[in-house]
């Protein structure tokens, strides 16, 4: 078993080719010495929130999830805003947090791949639901990194300098923060 850190990737698409699964492809490319970095992929399974089965024994997607978190460090997420807010299926993973207190005081932070003037609103309602839950935002560690396909290898990871470093500094400050 690892004694590293771990660092939770929490993607808020379900799209092939997203953008957001490119910055945390690349998260896990740029994470500093001494860290594993996990990529959560169990977003489709989730079933749709009910506080009525919010009880034990969870669902066992929902059972994965919240161990996954406890078992992390820390918390990075990449998710696109759709309709001004959080696509549904993360909103849905989200409210599956809050009966748990697994993410409560736990560092957490987001990477916006958006371009500019986007993706102010899933900001806003990732920083109020973490913020309901107990999560412990790092400002320092969230940060916007625009993804054009251009910057983009074959394998869908970031291949800008520029992105890479900001990406890199994003994750040190979570790591810090845990």
């Amino acid at each position: 078993m690892s004694t590293h850190p771990v660092i939770l990737l929490l993607s808020g698409s379900l799209r092939a080719g997203s953008s957001n699964e490119s910055v945390l492809r690349t998260a896990q490319a740029v994470a500093p010495p001494g860290v594993r970095t996990v990529r959560y992929e169990g977003l489709a399974r989730l079933p749709h929130f009910n506080p009525d089965h919010d009880t034990d024994p969870l669902p066992e997607p929902v059972a994965a999830l919240r161990a996954a978190i406890a078992g992390a460090a820390a918390v990075l997420i990449c998710t696109p805003e759709y309709a001004g807010t959080l696509p549904g299926s993360f909103k849905n993973l989200l409210d599956w947090t809050v009966g748990g207190t697994e993410i409560c005081d736990k560092p957490a932070a987001w990477i916006n791949a958006a371009g500019a003037g986007r993706g102010g609103g899933a900001e806003a309602t990732l920083r109020t639901v973490l913020g309901y839950t107990g999560a412990a935002v790092v400002d320092s560690a969230c940060v916007r990194i625009p993804v054009d396909r251009g910057m983009l290898d074959e394998d869908g990871v970031i291949t800008d300098a520029q992105a890479r470093d900001s990406l890199g500094r994003a994750l040190a400050a979570l790591l810090a923060a845990a």
